[in-house]
């Protein structure tokens, strides 16, 4: 099993992204599954090197990065070194660099084994969200998959209450991140993005113009983005199938750091439901 860790992409005049790859090289042509973290998270957070290479072990090739303003930086792209890049991030951000990301997979050095006609995005939880919008827009794409995957990013700004109103005439609100215990910022350019694109960015009409095969995950006891949530994307388009996770959390289990070299169970049974989905199409 390869794998090949902490790649950097660059464009001129963007932030660069740095991104892993893991595969088998056995000279078969492998589907594809680019992963997408989720806010305040990171390519290497917790288990998600395992499972890279048990997506490698089942003949898959699978791409993880750190979206291009989470916060880390090309020499430390663990935590949030860099809290101004993560204060300037936004929704059109992360979709430019699943574009990036996905125009990179066809360059020849990558790799002879990859099947540039069935790639597959997966995204944790709001990256969940960037994942079904890029899918909706982009044909390329062959399925999608959200992993405690958000179904509206309105709702989380809180429009119209005393906090909003204060980030707004601040221009900036922070967030404790529990683990680090940075103060992280959110600068209000993150609002004023979403407002000027808000017809893109809605997650529901996203879900209901997919064309695509989409598979919903969802633990039934999450308690940061509810099971409800879950439901909301399965019940917005006929093609959808979903998979409940009995009694598994936000991060199925997982933890950072995760010093384990086996997978949680509950992980385990979201890669392996997430599999049999993409073969089965």
């Amino acid at each position: 099993m390869n794998s090949f860790l902490n790649h950097v992409l660059r464009d001129h005049n963007k932030k660069p992204i740095v991104f892993d790859l893991f595969y088998k090289k056995n000279n078969i042509k492998k589907p594809i599954v680019i992963f997408c973290h989720g806010y305040k998270g990171f390519k290497d957070w917790g288990a998600w090197n395992l499972m890279g290479k048990e997506f490698a072990l089942n003949n898959f090739f699978l791409l993880k990065f750190n979206f291009s303003h989470n916060g880390g930086t090309e020499q430390n792209p663990i935590d949030f070194p860099d809290l101004a890049a993560f204060g300037n991030n936004n929704f059109s951000h992360e979709l430019d660099d699943l574009d990036r990301v996905l125009a990179y997979l066809n360059k020849k050095e990558i790799s002879e084994e990859i099947d540039l006609d069935n790639i597959t995005l997966i995204g944790h939880s709001r990256g969940g969200g960037s994942a079904l919008i890029k899918a909706s827009e982009n044909p390329i794409i062959k399925r999608v998959i959200t992993w405690a995957g958000v179904s509206d990013f309105k709702s989380r700004f809180n429009e119209g209450t005393s906090g909003f109103k204060k980030w707004k005439k601040k221009g900036v609100m922070y967030v404790e991140n529990s683990r680090t215990k940075q103060m992280m910022p959110h600068f209000f350019q993150f609002y004023k993005d979403f407002k000027k694109n808000e017809e893109r960015l809605n997650v529901q009409s996203a879900v209901e113009n997919l064309k695509i095969p989409y598979l919903v995950v969802h633990g039934t006891n999450d308690q940061s983005v509810l099971p409800f949530e879950g439901e909301n994307l399965f019940s917005w388009n006929k093609k959808n199938k979903m998979g409940r996770i009995k009694g598994a959390d936000h991060v199925f289990s997982a933890r950072h750091p995760w010093k384990s070299d086996e997978l949680p169970n509950d992980l385990k049974k979201v890669i392996y439901i997430s599999i049999d989905f993409i073969n089965s199409y």
